[in-house]
């Protein structure tokens, strides 16, 4: 059955209610994109760390809320804080069916010095069952 019906109606129009304010955060704290130095490129990851932790986890902290009130297992992966690294904050999800468990889901948000934020989606098999695993990465802005 697909994700979008389990979650219900009223619980689409929550997930498109967070990412319609997550654009308008993002929208408030665009950056302007210009080759730099390396004190540059450091000040840029700082910067997209930043708006990772105060704009998309602020969005993920609400979603994965939702997701547990209606009986699902959620997560956040933050890694904003490390040093020598792009900053990534992940939404780990397995929605509960009546069937049991379904596949394990992550959305994972990640800086890209060449294109701003960039979300990737990964489906993984459940560990008692094999499935095929799925993945894409999309850019979504900067």
């Amino acid at each position: 059955m697909p994700y979008h019906l389990l979650m219900g109606d009223k619980s689409m129009e929550q997930l498109r209610s967070l990412l319609k304010s997550y654009e308008e955060r993002s929208a408030k704290l665009q950056v302007g994109v210009k080759p730099a130095t390396q004190d540059e490129g450091e000040r840029r990851r700082r910067a997209c760390g930043d708006r990772l932790r105060t704009v998309v986890r602020s969005v993920l902290d609400r979603f994965t809320d939702a997701l547990k009130n209606a009986g699902h297992e959620a997560a956040i992966e933050d890694e904003t804080a490390t040093t020598g690294a792009y900053p990534t904050v992940a939404l780990i999800f397995t929605p509960r069916t009546p069937a049991g468990t379904a596949l394990a889901s992550t959305l994972t948000f990640k800086c890209d010095p060449r294109r701003g934020i960039a979300v990737a989606r990964d489906i993984k098999p459940s560990p008692t069952k094999g499935r095929a695993v799925t993945s894409s990465t999309d850019r979504i802005g900067r």
